[in-house]
């Protein structure tokens, strides 16, 4: 959510300088989004055969990012008026 936010700002406005976005998103932002812990949660989650627990994971994590991240950007766009 945060991404998209600072992202759909950043892009659109001078508000946020090139440097402070990708300080923002990947320096700050993006250690709080690890794909990889979420690999290893999910593989533990299938290697102790919890297909149901393993599948809810993926599919809720991936739904979840993208339903987030569309609401990031709508809320960006409502703040700078696009």
């Amino acid at each position: 959510f945060l991404i998209s936010l600072v992202m759909g700002v950043a892009l659109n406005t001078s508000v946020v300088s090139p440097n402070a976005r990708i300080f923002l998103t990947t320096g700050i932002l993006g250690g709080f989004t690890t794909y990889s812990s979420f690999n290893y949660e999910t593989l533990a989650l299938l290697e102790q055969r919890l297909w149901l627990t393993g599948g809810l994971n993926l599919a809720v994590t991936v739904g979840g990012c993208l339903l987030f991240g569309l609401l990031g950007l709508a809320l960006a766009r409502l703040l700078i008026g696009s």
